[in-house]
């Protein structure tokens, strides 16, 4: 039995979980609602105040599909919960960002600013000029849209110049040396 998959869900107050045919879950919360449509072969049922998932037989596949299902249904309770984020740095010299409206405005040392729009259902705040953070409640999103702004310039090992992650660690290398 999958060890993720196998654990209930656990549905908060003022969450409303919800199922229709061909295993569209449908998520109400304080934050908002979020609906995705769940492999047909999982057996989700709803039960008082939890959620439990189980597969019908034991094939590779059932197996895979098992503790994800699972996993995208927690997330998505989360999500209505208390939402998701994102931090990201904006690291070298001359290089910020700027908010204006729903605008993301990049200075990363290109020839012309690089401008964003923030899609639908995620928000972004820059804290100072270097920091930006990506909320949002669907979380797979939230990390994809902070990916695309690191994509924008990536850091590089030998300054630690461009956009990273808060929590990434870069692994420098030294540069050249001079002859001898």
């Amino acid at each position: 039995m999958s060890r993720i998959g196998r654990l209930p869900v656990a549905i908060p107050a003022g969450v409303t979980v919800s199922l229709a045919e061909g295993n569209k879950v449908t998520v109400k919360g304080p934050k908002g609602t979020l609906e995705r449509v769940l492999p047909a072969d999982m057996e989700i049922k709803v039960e008082g105040a939890e959620v439990t998932v189980s597969r019908p037989n034991d094939l590779k596949r059932s197996k895979s599909l098992h503790g994800l299902t699972r996993t995208l249904i927690h997330n998505m309770v989360v999500g209505v919960t208390e939402g998701y984020e994102k931090k990201l740095e904006v690291n070298g010299v001359g290089y910020r960002a700027a908010k204006q409206g729903k605008k993301l405005t990049l200075n990363l040392g290109y020839s012309h600013p690089v401008e964003m729009d923030d899609p639908e259902g995620i928000e972004t705040v820059v804290e100072g000029q270097n920091v930006i953070i990506v909320k949002g409640i669907d979380k797979e999103k939230v990390g994809q849209f902070a990916a695309e702004i690191r994509s924008k310039r990536a850091p590089e090992p030998y300054k630690g110049k461009g956009i990273k992650y808060a929590d990434e660690t870069i692994r420098r290398k030294v540069g050249k040396t001079g002859k001898k």
